[in-house]
């Protein structure tokens, strides 16, 4: 906060620091704990968990009323035989990249601004995919055969259509939550130690002890923490790019105008972390502003985050571009009306011009410093870049579906109320974990910042991961 306001004093421009100044292993430590073991619940917490604990529950009710009448209830229609649904899918999964690529990519390429927002980012991505989930499960109409898409033992005589990238979808999406929950997991035992030290409560002490597993700080365990935590961030890192890949086979294998496309791989995957670093924005900034957090969360995090937003968004961009051409210069006519005629000029043309303006004129006010380091500027910016997301696949799925061959299959999606209150229950589900995970386990990573402070304080360069087991223990003791 100090250095903030230097700088605007001064008007000059520096590199802002990766962590304020003053604080010590111990302080940082007492700082993010505090916020878990010692706080009380503020009034805010209580008014945004209930609000989200409201949307939960008209999510569940939604679903509850869906398998009691079924499909119906929804817009879809022959031939937009997808909606909501899958929208909503692909969109969750999307959101869910930046935190792997925060914690997993920039840990192996030794980036110090990713300390402050990685342990948040990872949760995130956790609960996206939760969201996530829910709907291919219950878009399946009987909900309760999941299982057929899972190569279990072959009883009934029928096995799952390898072929298909709708089973691709199932072991991808499951392998990379599994993987980044046990990414998040192990670089939360340090901490859940810490705070089974530091906690004032029995129940607290019994939790915290249980889940950190009896971490003790020793070279030892720092040793094997360090070790399972790089082999889990390479084990995550090429999922970042494998996840979304396979979820736009679901649309690239297909012969639909508009989806028969090869740019869709490389195009989703930057949309995914396009999406993921909004989301991020979205929720490091009020953090840092309820929590004073500042002095962690600093501009320079804010700036990086927004200079990422940026180059994704030009090669977000880029594939909009390629996509018109090649649409063009295939000499299909059926590729040039979906792709072209279609969305320029359709039914749904205000929502292909809305996209655009979303994600390719407003990321461009990125390019300038003061736009990148205006917290409330940026925090608009990545809400209009997350709805443009949205809107982006709405031009993908409904805009290719309605609009087929033949113009006697033509026909137009309208969504039901229902499909916007599943959509905005998962909102809730996703904010109701979020504000679970604030209040009950520590935001950002508490060893990592104790290391880093310790590091800047002795005036030592920053290590590989592989080296940092016996500083690492040094700080955990004096801390």
């Amino acid at each position: 906060m100090a250095y903030e306001g230097q700088e605007r004093a001064t008007g000059i421009a520096t590199v802002p620091p990766v962590v304020g100044p003053g604080y010590t292993p111990r302080s940082v430590n007492e700082k993010i704990s505090a916020i878990v073991l010692t706080h009380p619940t503020s009034r805010g917490w209580l008014v945004g968990f209930g609000i989200s604990f409201l949307l939960l529950l008209l999510l569940l009710y939604s679903v509850v009323y869906l398998f009691a009448v079924g499909l119906g209830i929804w817009g879809i229609n022959q031939p937009v035989g997808w909606g909501f649904d899958i929208i909503n899918f692909v969109w969750w999964i999307g959101i869910g990249h930046a935190g792997t690529l925060i914690s997993a990519i920039l840990l192996l390429l030794r980036q110090e601004w990713r300390t402050s927002i990685n342990r948040f980012a990872e949760a995130m991505t956790l609960f996206a995919v939760a969201c996530a989930g829910i709907f291919p499960l219950i878009h399946l109409g009987r909900p309760w055969f999941f299982y057929w898409l899972l190569p279990y033992p072959n009883v009934m005589g029928m096995w799952p259509q390898f072929r298909s990238p709708l089973v691709w979808d199932v072991f991808a999406v499951s392998t990379y939550a599994t993987v980044s929950l046990l990414f998040w997991y192990v670089g939360l035992i340090p901490d859940l130690a810490a705070l089974r030290d530091r906690s004032r409560s029995r129940v607290g002490r019994v939790l915290y002890g249980m889940l950190a597993m009896g971490w003790r700080g020793s070279a030892r365990h720092w040793a094997r923490y360090q070790t399972a935590y790089l082999l889990l961030a390479g084990l995550a890192t090429p999922l970042v790019v494998s996840v979304h890949t396979v979820v736009s086979f679901d649309f690239a294998v297909g012969i639909i105008p508009g989806w028969h496309a090869t740019i869709f791989p490389p195009y989703f995957v930057a949309g995914a972390i396009f999406a993921g670093f909004a989301m991020v924005l979205l929720i490091a900034i009020p953090l840092r502003k309820f929590y004073q957090l500042e002095d962690f969360i600093t501009l320079r995090h804010l700036d990086n985050m927004a200079k990422v937003l940026l180059a994704t968004g030009l090669v977000v961009a880029y594939g909009y571009m390629m996509e018109t051409f090649m649409a063009w210069y295939s000499g299909s006519p059926y590729e040039h009306y979906a792709v072209i005629t279609n969305r320029m000029t359709g039914p749904y043309a205000p929502l292909y011009w809305g996209l655009i303006l979303c994600n390719v004129v407003t990321p461009q006010l990125l390019w300038s410093r003061r736009a990148r380091v205006n917290v409330p500027l940026l925090f608009g910016v990545a809400l209009v870049v997350s709805v443009g997301m949205w809107l982006e696949r709405f031009m993908i799925i409904v805009m290719s579906l309605h609009r087929d061959f033949l113009p006697s299959a033509w026909g137009m999606y309208y969504p039901t109320v229902w499909d916007y209150t599943t959509y905005i229950g998962t909102i809730g589900l996703f904010l109701s974990l979020l504000f679970l995970f604030v209040r009950f386990l520590p935001m950002i990573s508490i060893f990592e910042m104790q290391e880093l402070v310790a590091e800047e304080e002795h005036g030592a360069p920053r290590r590989a991961a592989t080296e940092t087991a016996p500083a690492a223990e040094a700080v955990r003791v004096s801390g």
